[in-house]
């Protein structure tokens, strides 16, 4: 259980060590020898904006599962492994949402569904859709209904975190946040693969490391409280 641990604490160490490289590369403009399509700012529809928009959402969910269950439970090991997502995916969050800012692209899209990016794959440069990308496959990963995109839990699903205490809130925590990984390691592989971005892929690919690793841990956590993941 602690070499577990550890290696999940690892990557996501790693994962915040790259992140914060890859946003002080895309500051300063240095972000790798791409080409100069590469280097463009993003169109409002390409995937390297969609990620950012729609990863900063999933994110702030899984953050709000963390603070609940912390005060739901008094066990070291939940409570830690909940303090290392939130603390992880917060500064994340930060990052996307900066890019966001630094591209001069809205953090919001009214016009724009959930995922739509990795479908249809809009271009890195200027504007409209259609870069020849074909989108990602999401390994039938789906949205369940009442939830916005794949893995997120449901407004019953949170409010039943948040009325749970002890054992009964770590198993639903363990299992709302295996989902929430499942949907977000997905999301992270079709940024890794078609965004254009160089510094963004290199997040997208350390999200997919580190989550990854919480998903072996998560699962090792749920076993030992005589549970497993739903599904």
């Amino acid at each position: 259980m602690r070499r577990t641990y550890w290696a999940a604490g690892t990557a996501v160490l790693l994962a915040l060590v790259f992140a914060v490289a890859a946003t002080v590369a895309a500051a300063n403009g240095s972000s790798g020898a791409g080409t100069a399509r590469e280097q463009r700012t993003p169109a409002l529809y390409s995937p390297d904006a969609g990620f950012a928009r729609d990863m900063a959402v999933h994110h702030q969910q899984a953050v709000e599962m963390s603070f609940i269950v912390r005060d739901r439970t008094q066990d070291e090991a939940v409570r830690n492994l909940a303090y290392d997502i939130a603390n992880t995916q917060a500064n994340q969050r930060g990052m996307l949402l900066g890019w966001l800012d630094l591209w001069g692209l809205p953090k919001v899209l009214a016009d724009e569904p959930p995922m739509s990016w990795m479908s249809t794959g809009g271009g890195s440069g200027g504007g409209g859709n259609g870069n020849g990308h074909s989108g990602h496959d999401m390994g039938g990963v789906t949205a369940k209904p009442g939830a916005l995109m794949p893995g997120m839990a449901t407004k019953e699903e949170l409010a039943a975190l948040g009325a749970a205490q002890g054992r009964d809130a770590e198993v639903l925590y363990l299992q709302l946040m295996t989902d929430h990984h499942k949907g977000g390691v997905a999301m992270a592989q079709g940024c890794a693969t078609q965004c254009r971005t160089p510094a963004e892929r290199t997040l997208a690919q350390g999200m997919v490391d580190a989550q990854q690793s919480e998903l072996t841990l998560m699962a090792d956590m749920l076993r030992q409280r005589g549970a497993a993941p739903r599904g």
